[in-house]
């Protein structure tokens, strides 16, 4: 890009340096569009940075150790330069902004490719991506470099669909891997579809057996992840499960096996993916390949020097027998039509904001006069009235993408004496919990004026939300003639709302709601899950299906756990979106309301809730956040969620300690 350097060209610490790539930028040279890609510890936006587009990767810079993360992968980034590898084309390292700017790669990444528009390479495109990719790999082990988190996700590709791996968070060079001992070596936790950021590092699928043994990378397990990637593009099947939309893949690795029992058929009973047959037309010298690449011993497994020419033996092989082999783009499987349908099916899961469509149903369900007095006057002015601050915390923790949402809505309608609150915990995607934490407050508003009761209210809200999801998802289905049509997005929901000194929950799903009461828990959801033999009886009562599957009782064919959501129009109606709804009258005895998903609850006990509340200083933000990252620290698998609603003042002496 051609970028001019002003020295010194050295981060703010110094510890950085380069002679080719600007390290500090002027604010006015660059703008951040919009964000295209969310991780536990980073935000990479679309930019621009002196005109030309670039990508923008920004880390999440929450402690110490976070910064010297950031310094740490950009003095690697700065000794790279390979056309196999993501360019840095420029860094701000220095105070308030810490940013990474990359070369901008118009086509999506690998796994966007083979699981959203369902891309099928034929085998000489399999063969020229393996080869860049390996000649990338053996590039860095040369430099005595170890990625450590080699997955298609992590593959970017550009417009002649030429592979670029990127993604050097959790590269280190081996000498400095050398340094740390299994004795002293302690994981912050299990393995889980995301990845630890100390010493067990990666992404479960994708992992050697020796890193889940908890052994040191090393390059042959660079060489395993890179195996189970290459058979991922033969197949288009994300490992260990039979489909190809990986926004569904902990869903069914859930569902098939818990992470430990993963874990031990990979190491101890040699469990891998299952490997690309005859119909993908590879040759078998490139299945061998694959099969010594995840092998079970690492030291049975080839270098990457040994990768790279024996994939161009293979290739050359082809060459004299079919003639010249080009990348270039996609073939088509479907006639002329085929890059029309990925594009189709790519709109129909990620282009279309399902926010924006649960805006509209809101607006709509708005347009009547939604005046609510109807409410105010049915209650007494009671002698107590509740003074409420509410603060809110989400974070995808340790799962790559983000499939809860939330709203914060005091004073609704501009009432000073009614508030709602809402969480929203999606599966099989976000889609459901997008669309309903913008539909349901409409709903509720527009249904304040004409039902007597706000439980009433409440009720009707789930289920008008449940409706109107599934319709505008099953109206897409067809406008968009999607060829996934098996997909059937919902998320669990929990609602707060309150009328003068009256609370009300409704839930449905596995959220969950506590009242601090003179210093104790106060329950006020049930979790609707299949474990429950109440909840059981009722899914099958109403028709559906329950099983015992693995290490729980699960409905459907689709294994889900909970028994009560909106959406998952598969298994309507034993799933419904009607919630129950718990009433209470608040007193002064009630301190704080906490509503979470349960990412914090499946870590976090009712009790110690109370108590981090307690330890932290009186600020419903800061306190939604200091519970969220308590779950992520104790190993949380999930997203993780939380509003704390305080519901009287809190004194200045209370605040500060």
């Amino acid at each position: 890009m051609g970028l001019e350097i002003v020295e010194p060209n050295a981060c703010i610490r110094g510890c950085c340096r380069s002679s080719s790539i600007p390290l500090h930028l002027p604010p006015s040279s660059y703008s951040l569009i919009s964000p295209i890609a969310r991780g536990a510890e980073s935000v990479v936006y679309e930019a621009t940075l002196y005109g030309q587009r670039v990508a923008v990767k920004k880390p999440v810079l929450s402690t110490s150790e976070d910064l010297d993360k950031f310094h740490k992968e950009l003095q690697l980034l700065c000794k790279l330069d390979h056309p196999g590898l993501a360019k840095l084309v420029a860094a701000h390292a220095k105070p308030p902004n810490y940013m990474f700017f990359f070369e901008f790669y118009a086509s999506p990444n690998l796994a966007d490719k083979l699981h959203i528009e369902e891309w099928t390479p034929d085998i000489d495109q399999v063969l020229i991506i393996a080869i860049h990719l390996a000649k990338a790999l053996q590039y860095l082990h040369n430099l005595g470099i170890l990625h450590r988190d080699v997955k298609p996700a992590n593959i970017l590709l550009d417009k002649d669909l030429n592979p670029h791996l990127t993604d050097f968070g959790l590269a280190e060079f081996k000498k400095d891997l050398r340094k740390v001992s299994v004795e002293n070596w302690r994981s912050s936790g299990k393995p889980t579809g995301g990845f630890h950021k100390k010493n067990m590092v990666g992404t479960l699928i994708y992992m050697a057996p020796e890193i889940l043994k908890k052994e040191v990378h090393t390059e042959e397990s660079d060489v395993y992840s890179f195996g189970v990637s290459i058979n991922e593009l033969m197949t288009g099947v994300v490992p260990y499960t039979d489909l190809r939309a990986e926004a569904q893949a902990h869903t069914v690795l859930e569902m098939n096996y818990t992470e430990q029992q993963l874990t031990a058929a990979v190491v101890s009973d040699g469990l891998r993916p299952v490997l690309a047959g005859p119909e993908s037309g590879a040759p078998s010298p490139l299945l061998s390949l694959i099969q010594r690449c995840w092998d079970g011993k690492p030291e049975n497994r080839p270098s990457f020097n040994d990768i790279v020419f024996e994939l161009g033996s293979i290739l050359g092989e082809r060459e004299r027998t079919q003639g010249p082999v080009v990348l270039g783009r996609p073939p088509t499987s479907l006639g002329d039509q085929t890059t029309d349908v990925a594009s189709n099916v790519q709109s129909f899961q990620e282009d279309i904001n399902w926010s924006t469509q649960g805006e509209l149903f809101s607006k709509r369900a708005c347009e009547v006069d939604s005046s609510m007095t109807i409410w105010l006057d049915s209650f007494d002015d009671p002698s107590y009235h509740p003074i409420l601050s509410s603060g809110s915390f989400a974070t995808c923790g340790r799962r790559e993408s983000m499939e809860d949402t939330h709203f914060l809505m005091p004073y609704m309608c501009n009432k000073t004496d009614i508030h709602v609150f809402g969480i929203f915990d999606g599966h099989r995607g976000a889609a459901a919990a997008e669309f309903s934490a913008r539909a349901l407050p409409g709903f509720l508003q527009a249904l304040g004026c004409l039902s007597s009761s706000p439980a009433d209210a409440l009720t009707k809200a789930f289920v008008k939300t449940d409706i109107a999801f599934r319709s505008e998802l099953d109206s897409y289905r067809q406008s968009k003639r999607a060829s996934q049509k098996d997909w059937h997005p919902g998320c669990t929901a929990v609602a707060a709302l309150i009328v003068r000194n009256k609370l009300l929950v409704a839930n449905a799903g596995d959220c969950r709601t506590i009242l601090c009461r003179g210093g104790r828990p106060f329950v006020l959801s049930r979790d609707h899950v299949a474990s429950c033999l109440e909840e059981r009886e009722r899914v099958v009562k109403a028709g559906g299906q329950v099983k015992w599957q693995v290490d729980t009782w699960r409905v459907g064919a689709a294994a889900l756990q909970v028994t009560r959501s909106i959406g998952d129009d598969d298994l309507k109606p034993a799933v419904t979106a009607e919630p129950e709804i718990t009433e209470t009258i608040l007193s002064a005895d009630d301190e704080f309301l906490v509503m979470a998903s349960d990412g914090l609850w499946d870590v976090v006990s009712n009790a110690e809730v109370i108590s981090i509340i307690r330890d932290t200083v009186k600020e419903p933000g800061m306190c939604s956040k200091r519970l969220a990252t308590e779950a992520a620290e104790r190993g949380s698998k999930d997203n993780i969620t939380v509003i704390v609603i305080f519901l009287r003042p809190v004194s200045t002496a209370e605040r500060i300690y």
